[in-house]
């Protein structure tokens, strides 16, 4: 993974200018949703390098150490081996991109996974997700004891409330902290797009959330009626080119939610 995003000061007069073209972005999302989906051998290198971006994730009130376990060794090899032979592709190293829990399961998920010499990463979701209703000190606490007990990732969800109201002043605050709250470990800020109401609120949400320091940007929880769209994916992916070209620091967009095939998944 590249180098982390340090943030930058808070720039409030780019935030204020931001305006984003409903109908534009609509076109925009139904043209690439008119491409052709690659054949074959091209579908199938498509799809593992997907695999491989994967965040392989148990979010449920019954986890238990077992569940946690055979999540780990479904990530480290996440395509049966004869698949993999047969594409010449069993000596690539191919698994996920991590494991994700709750905090309570990062210490199952981190044992599991030294036991079976994978140094595949550990993500954790914290912050009070879903909802991020709780309180600040709580959910700060909650990013420092993930990190203690083995989160190499922690997966932060943004507080809706301060988005809606345009208190983006608040919102760079509490990531910041949260930026310090987890030293080396890399941020994940979930935006909960579904949350948000129009594409400028993601915009903005998007561009505060870089200038805090985050070094990817999610789309959603999981939880919420609507996540990863199309349009949503490309106002995001807009952000972070915007950022990049402003700072220079490259910024990573995560989809987030459950699709019944491949082809639904919103890739701008």
């Amino acid at each position: 993974m590249s180098a982390r995003n340090p943030g930058v000061v808070l720039d409030l007069e780019w935030v204020s200018k931001v305006r984003v073209n409903t109908q534009a972005v609509l076109k925009r999302a139904q043209q690439i949703q008119g491409r052709k989906v690659s054949k074959k051998q091209w579908q199938a290198a498509w799809l593992l390098k997907a695999v491989t971006c994967i965040d392989l994730t148990t979010l449920a009130g019954d986890d238990t150490p077992s569940n946690v376990h055979r999540l780990c060794m479904k990530a480290i090899q996440p395509i049966r081996r004869d698949h993999l032979k047969s594409m010449d592709m069993h000596d690539k190293g191919i698994t996920t991109a991590a494991v994700c829990v709750y905090p309570s399961r990062v210490a199952d998920a981190a044992k599991a996974l030294k036991a079976a010499n994978s140094s595949l990463p550990v993500a954790s979701v914290a912050t009070g997700f879903p909802a991020g209703q709780t309180h600040l000190k709580t959910r700060l606490e909650e990013v420092r004891l993930a990190v203690a007990d083995g989160a190499s990732e922690i997966d932060i969800v943004i507080n809706r409330t301060l988005a809606l109201t345009g208190h983006w002043e608040a919102l760079y605050d509490e990531i910041r902290q949260f930026r310090e709250a987890c030293g080396e470990a890399h941020m994940k800020t979930i935006l909960a797009v579904g949350e948000l109401a129009n594409f400028t609120n993601v915009y903005k949400a998007s561009l505060v959330s870089m200038m805090a320091g985050s070094d990817f940007i999610k789309t959603s929880t999981g939880k919420e009626s609507v996540n990863a769209t199309y349009p949503v994916a490309i106002v995001m992916v807009r952000a972070i080119r915007d950022y990049f070209l402003r700072t220079g620091h490259k910024i990573y967009h995560h989809v987030t939610g459950r699709y019944p095939a491949y082809q639904e998944l919103p890739m701008a």
